[in-house]
């Protein structure tokens, strides 16, 4: 297993926490953290700092992990400039683009954007990940072990990959929470106590994730398989499915989240 540098990490929300996390579990140097509301440090080896200026002086970090809100990107990103011509910047913004981000952070910076998903915080993410311009080989393994931490990784060298890899999988954990929810508030109506239909969506789904990640059968042939012709299954599926309902509204619903993330391009 490869120990973490020391590491900048800009933005100490849910997804930096998880990341953090991921990073202690491998061995993570002297590392600095920023965040306004000073939370509490994870551990000995972070420095919790309330801002940029805070930083200690000679902190020398192998990167700079920005994970703030994309629409604070402009009033954040210059803070940080000074550490372009020496880290690799890995960006975990939605929408913000390599192109945009140099011009806050220096023609010269080595960018790498990412979009990983919130079940980092059991390790069980997925992030895609693009390396900007002049990145070197180095830097890309550095930021690869930076995110194998928390999950799987994929690369593309097709920036524009990234909105629709955002609608899809870094949105796609609030699609699956949805259906959840629904199945637990329907299990209610048709007079399953409340405490055992929660058990049953909940565990219905988690398994029939574990299921499809231990599968090599698509999901097609795995939703096949439970649908017996005629059978209780198929009724379901008949409602979801009637006039394409289901389909259209997950497309329109990705359609949307990726229209989005483009928006947040500024």
């Amino acid at each position: 297993m490869t120990a973490i540098p020391p590491i900048l990490l800009v933005g100490f929300g849910k997804m930096g926490g998880a990341m953090l996390a991921g990073w202690r579990e491998r061995g993570l140097a002297r590392s600095v953290a920023v965040d306004p509301m000073v939370p509490a440090a994870p551990g000995p080896e972070v420095v919790v700092v309330a801002d940029a200026a805070s930083i200690p002086a000679g902190f020398a970090p192998a990167a700079v992990v920005l994970a703030v809100k994309p629409q604070n990107a402009a009033e954040t990103l210059p803070l940080y400039a000074r550490y372009a011509g020496s880290a690799v910047m890995l960006s975990i913004m939605a929408g913000r683009t390599l192109a945009g981000m140099r011009t806050l952070l220096g023609e010269g910076a080595a960018l790498v954007r990412a979009m990983p998903n919130t079940p980092a915080a059991v390790r069980q993410g997925v992030t895609v990940a693009c390396p900007g311009p002049g990145v070197t080989t180095a830097q890309r393994a550095l930021c690869d072990t930076l995110l194998a931490a928390i999950g799987s990784v994929a690369w593309v060298d097709d920036e524009g990959l990234l909105d629709p890899v955002t609608a899809v999988s870094g949105s796609g954990p609030a699609y699956v929470f949805l259906l959840a929810e629904l199945m637990e508030q329907a299990a209610i109506e048709q007079g399953i106590p409340a405490d055992l239909a929660r058990k049953l969506a909940r565990e219905t789904v988690s398994g029939s994730g574990a299921l499809l990640a231990a599968s090599a059968e698509d999901a097609a042939v795995l939703r096949r398989n439970v649908t017996s012709p005629g059978g209780t299954t198929a009724a379901a599926l008949g409602v979801l499915m009637e006039q394409a309902a289901m389909p259209d509204a997950l497309s329109r619903a990705i359609a949307a989240a990726t229209k989005r993330s483009r928006e947040l391009a500024g």
